[in-house]
């Protein structure tokens, strides 16, 4: 009879692993939640190495374009002095104006002496919208001095500026890589601009 009953034990010694193991894990107790880490901060753009071609010589040609055609009025007094140092005025202010909201959006950490060497560096990259509107100036100047019509020097300076936005494109494309057939669509495109203010000028006036 105890060899029996020793048996018996010695069984269920054997098998108590293997109920041990068939159980299942305990729940973990906490809910499911996400992750308690901070979300990383968006990366910002870099500042801007250097001036902007592309952008100041073919924003500051279609402003010096649509102030032209928007300052000569008919049956008014033709003031050329006056509209040259408006386009001048305005291309300054614009510049300014993208450098500074460039700057903003980029805006890193640092000391208040770096974010100023910053803010200039980013201003000053805005110079090639000012030289895209001195032709149109430099026009009005020439028009003031030898009594130039209106009409004419608007004529002649929607065209010279529709020129310039096809050599800004044209340019710029085969300064960063294009073939000179895409560089000259590209060109082609950017005049196309040019062409816009032309119509627009003619079909208001």
């Amino acid at each position: 009879m105890s060899d029996g009953q020793n048996d018996l034990n010695d069984s269920n010694e054997e098998n108590e692993p293997n109920r041990q193991q068939a159980q299942p894990f305990p729940a973990d107790p906490r809910p499911d939640t996400p992750s308690q880490q901070p979300a990383a901060a968006p990366r910002l753009p870099p500042p801007r190495r250097g001036a902007d071609w592309m952008f100041g010589g073919v924003y500051g040609t279609v402003l010096a374009s649509g102030l032209l055609a928007a300052l000569d009025q008919a049956g008014e007094a033709f003031t050329p002095f006056y509209d040259a140092s408006w386009v001048l005025v305005t291309a300054c202010a614009a510049g300014l104006a993208h450098g500074y909201s460039h700057h903003m959006t980029t805006h890193q950490a640092g000391s208040a002496a770096h974010r100023w060497r910053v803010l200039s560096r980013a201003l000053w990259n805005e110079w090639p919208m000012i030289v895209a509107a001195l032709p149109t100036v430099l026009l009005l100047v020439v028009a003031g001095l030898t009594d130039w019509a209106s009409y004419g020097v608007t004529a002649v300076g929607l065209g010279l500026n529709t020129a310039l936005l096809f050599a800004w494109g044209s340019f710029v494309a085969l300064r960063v890589g294009y073939r000179i057939g895409s560089a000259l669509l590209m060109g082609l495109a950017d005049a196309t601009i040019g062409l816009a203010i032309i119509v627009a000028n003619a079909v208001i006036k």
